[in-house]
């Protein structure tokens, strides 16, 4: 009996503790217990409708906010029984308390009207009935602060990569009630950029990869679920599947015919037209009223362009008391909504950069815009500064106390401060279009996130890549905003792609991580901080390209994305140069052609130098915290 007592005793203990200990609720059982959902079709002023899908809290004792995202993904699932399995970017907004609108944006999945890829803003509208995508966005708005009860009156929208630009969209003329607006990894510049350019390169295998799904055209609403694409290539290895399909005319001969809009429009626009410059938001970013938090990350494959340039045209385009932020973190796209952010690649950052964002960063700031809770104590820029590992604040971006230093390229491979003395010194090599340079090492399907912070012990192995590296750091030096590639180079073609990558070069006695379970060598590891392609015959002007004059020294100057990141004393800094990126950028002919309309007989071999003498001076600038 004392031992059966002893028994419920200790079951009745374990119970109560589990009763304690118990864990939250999970977020799908958390959505439908506490909120309803309704779809409603909003009229916009030209008459078409927007199919939107609208999530209130039960509890209507109070009032709250709304937090809105708009996006061409589609906001399934459909029907008022059907509920998201999250709300908001993070389930931190739902628990919370807030509205959440999603809308399928004008021409996608169950709106009505024409889709337009980043339909261009019109500053001058001619009717009452002409629209964009801030005119939908505010005439969205004001339904819904005029229709949804219990709403507060106030609004806040976010959203990640192409919702990233709709966000951004809202600001140019934005309702009253639109109080606080996060652009995160924003769709930007789809030239300069941004997913399908880079400095006027074709990012050949993001294009093809999203738009044999997202370009295939939609006759009438359609869900998810009705949706059928008839192009499905089948492959393995990345590289040897675009090497094997040749010259860029060939996609549309093999795979898409005339069935994919942009994909034609991306061939008849090679250089930076009207077509591309009204697609850049960027010049409508003025008289901005609603608190503006750009988010993004320094490893963003896609959109670290967006997210840096649309802050900078926040801050230089508007006054000085409108509040406008930044955030910068080792994340790839969208990274920082995910679980867990300690980890990425090879890299650990000692803590979930991921869940500090959210917590400290996205949720306090849209409490205080859109509900007045907290105190706005949050910094111009929160930038974690990866080698170092730690969040900094700075009261701008690029930070005040910063000196620009110039590395050299030198002689002998070597990488200096010290402007080199030589005379008539140049390295010289052979760029093969037909051999181009793998940009991951191993073999993909698809185009990995990874690739950007990978190790590059591969490509320095090339002949084709020119690498230069310092000597061995003696202390930390920690680099926060931009990098300047100065090449002075020559080729015996006309024209020719640039690729300048910035790399950590660990120490050769580092020690491997504990666990390490995809069996990596860290001992001289080649982190790549930042890499960033240039198309060299806009090396003048975007706008009308010029051909190289074969052996002729030209200097091809531009800018890579911001960087964050301290090298630590025992590393070294290395510069690689190389003149192909495959197949994540289309492959250079070497020849002065419309590269979009090039034969598979175009693509030749050339001579390529990089000079580093007294006359030469290649280089690199970076921003060096002081």
């Amino acid at each position: 009996m004392k031992q059966l007592l002893l028994c419920l005793g200790l079951a009745l203990c374990c119970s109560l503790a589990g009763a304690q200990t118990a864990p939250p609720t999970d977020d799908a059982t958390y959505i439908k217990d506490n909120y309803n959902k309704m779809e409603k079709y909003i009229t916009m002023r030209d008459g078409k409708k927007l199919f939107t899908s609208i999530y209130l809290p039960k509890d209507q004792s109070k009032k709250y906010p709304i937090m809105m995202t708009r996006t061409p993904y589609t906001v399934a699932p459909y029907g008022e029984n059907e509920y998201r399995r999250t709300l908001g970017q993070n389930m931190l907004f739902a628990r919370a308390g807030y509205i959440f609108v999603y809308q399928d944006v004008r021409g996608r999945w169950m709106s009505e009207g024409d889709y337009v890829d980043v339909r261009p803003i019109l500053d001058k509208k001619k009717s009452k009935t002409d629209i964009d995508e801030s005119t939908d966005t505010y005439d969205t708005i004001d339904w819904l602060v005029k229709n949804l009860p219990n709403n507060n009156g106030r609004v806040g929208i976010e959203g990640i990569s192409y919702p990233g630009f709709y966000s951004s969209a809202s600001l140019p003329n934005a309702h009253p009630a639109l109080k606080a607006v996060s652009p995160q990894a924003p769709v930007t510049d789809w030239f300069i950029g941004d997913d399908f350019h880079h400095n006027g390169a074709f990012m050949m295998m993001d294009a093809f990869n999203f738009y044999t799904g997202f370009g295939i055209p939609r006759p009438k609403p359609i869900t998810p679920k009705e949706f059928k694409s008839n192009i499905k290539p089948v492959f393995k290895d990345n590289y040897k599947f675009y090497l094997e399909m040749g010259a860029l005319p060939n996609f549309k001969k093999k795979y898409m015919g005339d069935s994919i809009k942009f994909w034609n429009d991306l061939m008849s626009h090679p250089n930076y037209d009207e077509f591309w410059k009204a697609m850049n938001i960027r010049p409508h970013l003025v008289n901005i009223k609603p608190a503006t938090m750009t988010v993004g990350g320094f490893f963003d494959a896609e959109d670290c362009f967006g997210a840096l340039h649309v802050y900078d045209a926040l801050e230089k385009q508007n006054p000085q008391s409108h509040k406008n932020m930044l955030v910068m973190g080792p994340w790839f796209h969208g990274g920082w909504e995910s679980k867990d952010a300690t980890l990425f690649a090879d890299q650990n950052f000692g803590s979930n950069t991921a869940e500090w964002f959210r917590e400290n960063i996205e949720l306090p700031f849209f409490n205080y815009y859109l509900k007045d809770e907290g105190k706005m104590e949050l910094p111009e820029a929160s930038i974690f500064i990866t080698g170092s590992n730690q969040w900094k604040k700075f009261e701008t971006w690029p930070p005040k106390n910063t000196t620009e230093k110039t590395l050299y390229f030198q002689p002998n491979g070597k990488l200096s401060f010290t402007a080199p003395s030589a005379t008539d010194s140049f390295d010289e090599y052979v760029s093969d279009p037909n051999a181009p340079v793998p940009y991951q090492d191993g073999i993909q399907k698809g185009r990995t996130r990874e690739y950007m912070l990978d190790d590059q012990r591969f490509a320095g192995r090339r002949p084709d890549v020119k690498v230069y590296q310092t000597d061995t750091l003696t202390e930390d030096m920690t680099l926060t905003g931009p990098v300047m590639a100065d090449l002075f180079a020559s080729t015996t073609g006309t024209d020719a792609d640039y690729v300048v990558k910035l790399i950590d070069v660990f120490p050769d006695n580092y020690p491997n991580a504990n666990p390490n379970p995809k069996n990596v060598t860290l001992a001289g590891y080649q982190m790549l901080i930042r890499g960033e392609v240039f198309r060299g015959r806009f090396r003048n002007s975007f706008e009308k390209p010029e051909a190289f004059i074969p052996g002729k020294v030209t200097e091809v100057k531009y800018a890579l994305p911001d960087v964050g990141h301290t090298f630590r004393k025992g590393h070294r800094i290395m510069i690689q140069v190389q003149n192909s990126w495959f197949p994540l950028v289309d492959r250079n002919p070497q020849k002065f052609v419309d590269i979009y309309q090039a034969t598979d007989i175009d693509f030749q071999k050339a001579t390529h130098r990089i000079y580093h003498d007294a006359q030469n001076k290649s280089s690199v600038t970076v921003t060096v915290l002081e």
